[in-house]
């Protein structure tokens, strides 16, 4: 059986921007399905976030694009490897123009900080000490 796959669909207002944004913290694009209107970038063998621009994305819903600098449509949340890896990839993509939405969050076992990325999409990168997933 074939592992399940997540593609996150996100409206861009400017896709080279984006591009480079998410190229400057280490991601790849997918060429064989991306194009002027869309960059497939991959994030694990399972997850590939489709960054598509406004008028694309338009295609494939009939509602109002949110404006995610002023609301919130969706709070993606990756994991990380370590607490280390966490600052690493916050630090990066506020390097690389993100903004960080609030402190870290240490919560012992867990640790977590967020950037919203160049269109406001909020980014929860997480820690969780393994000796408690493993119960």
């Amino acid at each position: 059986m074939s592992a399940t796959m997540i593609f996150v669909n996100l409206p861009v207002k400017d896709l080279d921007a984006s591009k480079a944004f998410w190229g400057e913290l280490g991601y790849s694009f997918n060429a064989q399905f991306s194009d002027e209107n869309a960059a497939s970038m991959v994030i694990s063998d399972t997850i590939v976030a489709m960054l598509l621009t406004e008028a694309r994305y338009k295609d494939f819903t009939h509602k109002e694009i949110a404006d995610a600098t002023r609301t919130s449509e969706v709070l993606l949340c990756l994991s990380a490897e370590s607490r280390a890896a966490v600052d690493e990839l916050v630090d990066a993509a506020v390097g690389a123009g993100a903004t960080e939405p609030r402190p870290a969050q240490d919560h012992g076992t867990m640790y977590g900080r967020a950037f919203d990325d160049l269109d406001g999409h909020t980014w929860e990168i997480m820690w969780v000490d393994p000796a408690m997933v493993q119960g």
